[in-house]
């Protein structure tokens, strides 16, 4: 029973750091263009490499 005085504030204060994080990330718009950068990372037309002659 004493565990339970452990780990119920434990849990909620790590859910609320969970939360917390999530709202930030919305916040800074990391879910803006999601479609986008999947599509973005399959072009070649932002390619590293350099170009053969």
């Amino acid at each position: 029973m004493t565990a339970l005085l452990y780990l119920l504030p434990i849990s909620l204060v790590l859910g609320g750091v969970g939360l917390f994080a999530f709202f930030w990330t919305i916040k800074a718009d990391q879910y803006d263009d999601a479609k986008g950068n999947a599509m973005r990372i399959l072009s070649d037309e932002y390619d590293d490499h350099p170009k053969e002659d």
